[in-house]
Order: structure tokens, then C-alpha cells, then sequence
């Protein structure tokens, strides 16, 4: 089954390259990655360079991000009827439940708190993207 990128929603340079080192070899697709939250609803809407953007499989957010936060991503993102399907699993240092609870009453699919440790990161993160791209099975676009 051909998938869409997976969106990684993620300011800080040096999370990201975590995650992408964790997940080194075993994604079945692209990776995409946006900074902040208005370049992520730039891409999920399809505005500017991202008019022919696809839509993603999968989005690992991140809670905190400059301008526009998850939050709003999220929810802008879960009211729109195309974008509703998609897996959002946030990736968060948050631990507040208020943010756990919101997230999940928004629509979030997951909530990963982020270890501050790479070898704790790593098996989470295998873990979550051997569940979505081979346990279940994800919308077609």
C-alpha cells in the first residue's frame, strides 16, 4: 500500500534529528517536516509552495512551537472534514494532563511525552510507527 508522508511538526533541530535516527530505515515512505505550526497548516491546507503538497499518512506534532502552536494545529486541522482521518500522535515534553486531556478531546490519535534520553526515545518512536505503518491500516488520501 503506497503511503503519504509522514509530517513531523517540530521547531527544535536537535529533537528532530532524534526522532529521524530512531526511525532510520524503517519508515515505508517520506518524511516531511514543518517548524512551526503555521508552516504545518500552510502545508495541511495546501497554501503557497505547499498547493500540491500530499496528504500525510501520519503527523507526530509537537505542542510547543513559535507563532502558532499544536493546539491550534490540531484543532484547525481535526475541523476540516479532509484532514480528519489523518493520525495525529502528538510528541510532547508536556506532561500536564490539562494538555494530555485537550488533545485528545481535539482528536489526537496518540500522546508520546518525549524522553529526554535517546535510548528511551528511540523504542517509543519504533514502536509507534510499526503500529501505524503495519498493524493498522491507515486512510488512502
Amino acid at each position: 500500500m503506497p503511503y503519504g508522508p509522514l509530517l513531523i511538526v517540530e521547531d527544535s533541530d536537535d529533537d528532530f534529528y532524534a526522532m529521524m535516527r530512531a526511525l532510520k530505515h524503517m519508515l515505508p515512505c517520506e518524511v516531511v517536516r514543518c517548524r512551526t505550526g503555521t508552516e504545518a497548516l500552510d502545508y495541511l491546507f495546501r497554501r503557497g509552495v505547499y498547493a500540491q503538497a500530499p496528504v500525510p499518512s501520519l503527523m507526530l506534532l509537537d505542542l510547543n512551537l513559535p507563532g502558532k502552536d499544536g493546539r491550534t494545529v490540531l484543532r484547525q486541522m481535526k475541523q476540516n472534514v479532509t484532514l480528519q482521518a489523518v493520525p495525529v500522535v502528538v510528541v510532547s515534553t508536556s506532561e500536564n494532563p490539562a494538555d494530555v486531556r485537550y488533545c485528545y478531546s481535539t482528536g489526537c490519535s496518540g500522546y508520546l511525552v518525549k524522553a529526554l534520553a535517546f535510548e528511551h526515545l528511540r523504542p517509543a518512536l519504533q514502536a509507534l510507527c510499526a503500529y501505524w505503518f503495519t498493524v493498522v491500516t491507515l486512510p488512502q488520501s
